[in-house]
C-alpha cells in the first residue's frame, strides 16, 4: 500500500468521524432546545395555575400532575391504557400506509386510477373522523374494531394525497436522464421515482400518524369500552379529575415526541437529508 493510499484512507476516516461528531452535536442541540421549550411551557402553565385565575380543581399544579402520573405508572394503569391506545393507533396507521401508499402511487402513475379516486379523496378528506364515530358505532358496535377503523379512515387520506403529490412532482429531467443511461421501468420506479417522492411520502407518514392520534383519542372517548388514553381523559372529566386528564395528555405528548425523534426523524436523516434533498435549519 502506497503512502498516498494511506493518507487518502486516513483523510476519509477523519472526514467520516468529523461528520458523525457534527451530527451528534446537532442532535444534542436539538434535544436541548426541545427541553428548554418544554420547560418554558411548563413554567407558563405553573404560573397560571398559581395565579388563582382558575380553581385548583380545574388547573392543578404540576407537582400534583406529576404525582398522579407517577402513581398511575407505578400501579400499571397508565401503561395498560397506553398499550391499548398504541395498539389501535399502530394497527390503523399501518393499514393506512398499506392502502394509502400504493393507491397514491397508482393515482400518480395512471390517469384512470387518479380520475376515480381523486374525487373521493377530495370529498372524504375534509370530513372529521370524529364525526363518523357515531355512525361507525351503529355499523360495527363499540370496541377495538370501530376505533381502529376510525384511525384507518383518518390516516389513509393524508398518506394517499402526499404520496400522489410526491410521485407527480418528481423532476422529469431525472427520469429522462436515468432512461438515457439505460434504466428500465423497474429501475426508474425504485431508484428515481420513490427516492424523488420520499420527502412527500415522509410528510404523509407524519401527517397520517398525527391524524391517527387525533382520531384514536376522539374515538376512545365514545366508542372504546374501558381502556385507552382517550377513555381515561373522558372518564376523568366526568369526575373532575383534571390531574388525571393532564397526566394522560403528558403521556400522549411524550409518545408523540419519541416517535417524531426516533422514528420519523431517523427515517428523514437516513433518506432525504442523507441524499441532500432537504435543507437542515442552522443554529
Amino acid at each position: 500500500m502506497t503512502e498516498t493510499t494511506i493518507n487518502t484512507a486516513a483523510t476519509a476516516g477523519k472526514t467520516t468521524s468529523g461528520a458523525a461528531m457534527t451530527e451528534q452535536r446537532k442532535s444534542r442541540r436539538s434535544l436541548w432546545r426541545a427541553a428548554v421549550v418544554l420547560i418554558i411551557a411548563a413554567c407558563c402553565y405553573e404560573a397560571v395555575a398559581r395565579s388563582g385565575y382558575f380553581a385548583p380543581a380545574l388547573m392543578p399544579k404540576l407537582s400534583l400532575v406529576a404525582q398522579t402520573l407517577v402513581t398511575m405508572l407505578a400501579d400499571g394503569t397508565m401503561i395498560e391504557h397506553s398499550v391499548f391506545t398504541l395498539y389501535r393507533v399502530m394497527f390503523g396507521f399501518l393499514l393506512a400506509v398499506l392502502v394509502g401508499l400504493p393507491l397514491g402511487i397508482l393515482m400518480a402513475r395512471f390517469a384512470a386510477v387518479e380520475g376515480f379516486f381523486l374525487p373521493l379523496v377530495s370529498a372524504l378528506m375534509p370530513i372529521p373522523s370524529f364525526a363518523l364515530v357515531p355512525l361507525f358505532m351503529l355499523w360495527f358496535g363499540i370496541g377495538n374494531l370501530t376505533t381502529i377503523l376510525i384511525v384507518f379512515y383518518a390516516a389513509t387520506f393524508p398518506m394517499m394525497f402526499n404520496t400522489w403529490s410526491g410521485v407527480r412532482s418528481v423532476n422529469p429531467l431525472w427520469l429522462r436522464a436515468a432512461g438515457a443511461m439505460g434504466a428500465d421501468e423497474n429501475a426508474l420506479f425504485w431508484k428515481v421515482i420513490i427516492p424523488g417522492a420520499s420527502p412527500f411520502i415522509i410528510t404523509g407518514l407524519r401527517q397520517a400518524f398525527l391524524r391517527a392520534w387525533i382520531a384514536v383519542v376522539g374515538a376512545e372517548m365514545i366508542a372504546a369500552s374501558d381502556w385507552g388514553l382517550g377513555w381515561v381523559i373522558f372518564d376523568a372529566k366526568e369526575f373532575l379529575n383534571t390531574d388525571v386528564m393532564l397526566a394522560a395528555l403528558v403521556v400522549i405528548g411524550g409518545i408523540g415526541f419519541v416517535f417524531e425523534k426516533m422514528v420519523f426523524g431517523s427515517l428523514e436523516k437516513s433518506t432525504i437529508q442523507r441524499w441532500g434533498m432537504s435543507r437542515v435549519a442552522k443554529g
